[in-house]
Formats: structure tokens, C-alpha cells, sequence
């Protein structure tokens, strides 16, 4: 499995490790450490030829997984550390894929609304 990092202005969100390898039942996480303060952080997984697939979200303390959640996925947020982890249990062959943690964004720029 490999997966790497997303970063934003200020804040930058970085892999414990460039790939993991685990046999098919083991239990396997994924690590990000993180600059900044960050309030939310989101897990994806993406398959060859295929878009991003949400898996999970933790932000402040509340997790959401993706609808409907995929089974095996946790993640835990030790902002002390900062530092999150994505939990896979008992992973299957169809876990083989790229993982992508991302920091949630906290700026926003104006909203407009467009016209004809």
C-alpha cells in the first residue's frame, strides 16, 4: 500500500512512511504527521484508473465516516502529537491502493453568485 501527502498554505500534512506491506488478516496503519493547527483530517483511498474514494473524516473531535462506511476504516486524531492514523483491520488484497491524507481547509474566499 502507498499513499502520500496534501499540504496547504501554511499548514503541511506529511507520510510517517512511503509504503506499508502487510499480509492479507493483518491489521495496518497509516500515518500522517501535520504542521499548524489543524482541525480536520480527511482519509482517501484511490485505486489505478479510478477517482479518490472518501473513506473517513475526523474534525474536532467528531468522526464521519463515508456513506455507506467502508468496513475496517478507523482513524484516530492525537492532536498533541499531531499526528493521525488511518486503521485498517483485517485488510484484503482489495485494500492494495494508494492512500491520501488531507488536512481540512479552514480558509474561505468570498462566495459570489454568478449571473447572465
Amino acid at each position: 500500500m502507498y499513499f502520500i501527502s496534501g499540504s496547504r498554505a501554511s499548514e503541511v500534512i506529511t507520510p510517517k512512511s512511503d509504503r506499508e506491506f502487510a499480509l492479507e488478516g493483518d491489521n495496518v496503519t497509516l500515518s500522517c504527521n501535520y504542521s499548524g493547527s489543524a482541525r480536520g483530517v480527511h482519509w482517501y483511498r484511490q485505486y489505478a484508473g479510478s477517482p479518490p474514494q472518501f473513506l473517513i473524516l475526523e474534525d474536532s473531535g467528531v468522526t464521519t465516516p463515508a456513506n455507506p462506511p467502508v468496513q475496517g476504516i478507523t482513524i484516530k486524531h492525537r492532536k498533541k502529537e499531531v499526528h493521525v492514523d488511518l486503521e485498517i483491520s483485517s485488510v484484503k488484497v482489495s485494500d492494495s491502493a494508494l492512500y491520501y491524507c488531507a488536512l481540512q481547509p479552514t480558509v474561505t474566499g468570498k462566495q459570489t453568485t454568478l449571473s447572465r
